[in-house]
């Protein structure tokens, strides 16, 4: 599994110019998921999500996490997060779940997340979206989770 990570003073997510999916302070999170993928990568992810120490505390250290100051989570599935452009000129999507699995976990992880009792909004699975994101910082992580790591 694979997360882009961005923090965010605010981020819309739009289909067919209208918009699905709107936050304030928070997390912009562009989810790729893999064939591999399980509950177990997906637990270990959320788990990351929500208490990785991204927001700055009073003397400006990253020393909070989104639940710490009650932030706002936009979830965007994203497979091309699993192109691989080694070989040729056009991205290889082979290590992408296949549609089902990859929506059945998508959702799994949404649910997870608002689990927390934070405010998370969704693009909409499969379709062609417009993201725009106001980048706090800007902060950008790219978190990784493979199901053959052990920790």
């Amino acid at each position: 599994m694979r997360v882009i990570l961005q923090r965010v003073q605010s981020s819309q997510v739009s289909v067919n110019e209208q918009v699905v999916g709107r936050i304030g302070r928070g997390l912009n999170l562009l989810i790729g998921i893999a064939s591999t993928d399980t509950e177990a990568e997906l637990d270990w992810m959320v788990k990351k999500c929500l208490e990785l120490r991204v927001f700055p505390d009073r003397a400006g250290k990253f020393d909070l996490s989104v639940q710490d100051i009650g932030g706002e989570i936009l979830a965007i599935s994203q497979f091309t997060l699993y192109g691989d452009c080694r070989k040729g000129r056009r991205p290889s999507f082979d290590r992408a779940a296949i549609p089902d699995q990859a929506k059945y976990l998508y959702e799994a992880f949404v649910s997870k997340l608002r689990s927390s009792g934070l405010r998370v909004e969704t693009g909409q699975f499969g379709a062609n979206m417009q993201v725009s994101i106001e980048n706090d910082g800007p902060v950008t992580l790219i978190l990784e989770r493979e199901a053959t790591l052990s920790e």
